[in-house]
């Protein structure tokens, strides 16, 4: 028996592998397969069913390709509707697997046709639950994802979750394993674990949504609090999983075009192309493309990608190192962002060395800021989360969210200096990209972000204070 854990960081995302006796399953893979395919061919294995929790929101799976390549089926649990070949399975079936069994668990809910998938040993005994987005480890699946109808709102959707997780999930042994769909960072839930293996036991014991004596009314209550609205590009990626999408192969094989500067430079003149610069982000404040959007590959990728892009449509050119390429275009294919039109041969060196303009971004360290706060009152903008802002944040800071910084234009002043600070750096920088290529150039990125603010001392406001967007 082995179990494979492919656990993708920057979408917090896991995906399972499973064997026993010459037999394998894949659930939720992602779509780059041909790991699967190989971990396969390595042991003699025969990959028999392609398992799908549901339709995925925050990443484009790798089901089609995989059936493609194998000839496995593509297995849903019930209410999936698809536009391809799939089997749907019904709630209770078991799916033989060597001498194991997989039973189908269908647990609305998040989405209505969301399924868990339990491991039955050779006895019959449930060992493991693979949990998708019903149950992650802290949390469980947000019910505002998959609402078809005026009909049924989140909070009615929020009621069939807690049936789901009450008679199908809470019922079972404490010592089965649990592997959930998501981790921390995952925009799918709000409270989730950064742990990425747990137990029922454990679920119920310190899970807010397991309690034994919550009410229905209280679930609902709890579940639907507080949640942030979903990305952009969440209902793209929804649809791509339903009705099918290209093979990864052929969007490799497209982005991967080295155009020189020139060439690279005649296509930022197209309409909607964005160019997307994916360094890190101390390369990109050094020089970079007038224009140019910055979301490193150091940072998480392709949540902020499909978060500031928001259209998966969207004419991609990529200024990346050499041998980065690969790994680019096949992050931002997670997200369904497959139209790269090529890449910047020999990079940013290669602009520079024709002769084209470049610019470059200031920086002040947290502690010059302490300074030009005290001494000159300077215009500062927080862009992290509302999370995270509310738990603490400098008293004279203006609360501009990355995730809807479009929104907030208006705030920014277009002569005047203002400084830029997150918790780190990575985000603050995104969003002076996006405000240099509105018109904004007068803004500093502030180093070390919030952590190397706290680090000086300097006053901030209570750690709890009103959620006030100045």
């Amino acid at each position: 028996m082995k179990i494979e854990q492919i656990y993708t960081k920057c979408l917090a995302q896991g995906s399972y592998y499973i064997e026993n006796n010459g037999e394998a399953a894949v659930i939720d893979p992602l779509r780059e397969v041909d790991q699967y395919i190989e971990m396969a061919a390595e042991r003699g294995v025969k990959i028999k069913y392609i398992l799908e929790t549901h339709f995925h929101a925050d990443f484009v799976s790798g089901h089609l390709t995989l059936s493609e390549k194998t000839g496995a089926p593509i297995i849903y649990g019930p209410n999936a509707e698809t536009n391809f070949p799939s089997t749907i399975a019904t709630d209770g079936q078991e799916l033989p697997l060597g001498d194991f069994k997989i039973r189908v668990l269908h647990t609305p809910g998040h989405t209505m046709e969301s399924t868990c998938y339990l491991l039955l040993d050779e006895k019959g005994t449930p060992k493991t639950l693979f949990s998708g987005d019903t149950l992650f480890l802290g949390d469980v699946g947000r019910p505002d994802l998959a609402q078809k109808a005026a009909s049924m709102t989140q909070e009615d959707l929020a009621g069939i979750l807690f049936e789901s997780l009450r008679t199908k999930i809470m019922t079972l042994p404490d010592d089965v394993v649990v592997y959930p769909g998501h981790g921390a960072g995952s925009a799918c839930g709000k409270n989730m674990s950064s742990e990425t293996v747990g137990s029922i036991g454990q679920e119920k014991a310190t899970n807010y949504a397991l309690r034994a004596d919550m009410s229905k009314a209280e679930f609902v209550k709890e579940v639907t609090d507080g949640l942030a609205p979903p990305p952009a590009y969440f209902p793209l990626n929804v649809q791509m999983n339903k009705e099918g999408y290209s093979n990864i192969d052929d969007v490799l094989t497209k982005g991967k075009k080295a155009l020189s500067a020139d060439e690279f430079e005649s296509q930022m003149k197209e309409s909607d192309v964005v160019v997307l610069d994916v360094r890190h982000q101390d390369e990109w404040c050094k020089s970079h493309i007038p224009g140019s959007i910055f979301i490193g590959l150091n940072g998480q990728f392709a949540p902020w990608v499909g978060a500031v892009i928001k259209d998966t449509a969207t004419p991609l050119l990529l200024v990346v190192e050499e041998d980065q390429v690969e790994e680019a275009i096949t992050r931002l294919a997670r997200v369904g962002f497959d139209n790269v039109q090529g890449y910047l041969k020999n990079g940013i060196e290669a602009w520079a060395i024709d002769g084209k303009n470049l610019a470059d971004l200031e920086s002040i360290s947290a502690r010059d800021l302490e300074a030009k706060i005290t001494n000159e009152k300077a215009i500062v903008f927080d862009v992290r989360k509302d999370g995270e802002y509310e738990a603490e944040h400098l008293g004279c800071a203006r609360f501009t969210p990355l995730d809807d910084l479009d929104k907030y234009l208006d705030e920014y002043p277009e002569n005047d200096k203002f400084y830029v600070h997150c918790a780190g750096g990575y985000r603050s920088v995104i969003a002076l990209s996006i405000l240099k290529a509105n018109g904004f150039h007068t803004g500093i990125n502030v180093l070390g972000g919030f952590g190397a603010i706290k680090d000086t001392g300097l006053k901030i406001s209570e750690f709890v204070c009103p959620s006030t967007k100045a």
